[in-house]
């Protein structure tokens, strides 16, 4: 569980890996938001906040990339303190994977 406290802007990160056919892609090309839920409820139309990939290479060691929304006051969502499901999304061709991230608690 990531904590954060509501009065910071920071980088909540993600990473993603991608494969086609078991081999690994960089999927950065690809366009990626957030979403932040109540508890575990799926996310709606509106829900969705626009991401950003922290560069165009995978951290070593490994193939994951990394995804991230920028959260707090100023940033591209503000959340009062409570915890929430992280979801994200990214917008490929033809998938569009949704994925529950795990939570995130804002005190």
């Amino acid at each position: 569980m990531i904590t954060q406290s509501a009065l910071s802007l920071e980088y909540v990160p993600a990473a993603i890996t991608a494969t086609s056919m078991g081999v690994p892609v960089n999927p950065t090309g690809d366009t990626v938001a957030f979403a932040f839920t109540v508890g575990t409820a799926t996310p709606a139309t509106g829900d969705w906040k626009t991401g950003t990939w922290d560069g165009t290479q995978p951290r070593t060691p490994g193939t994951a990339y990394i995804a991230h929304c920028l959260v707090g006051p100023g940033g591209t969502v503000t959340l009062p303190a409570g915890k929430y499901t992280m979801w994200v999304r990214i917008t490929d061709n033809p998938e569009i994977p949704v994925i529950p991230f795990g939570m995130i608690n804002i005190t």
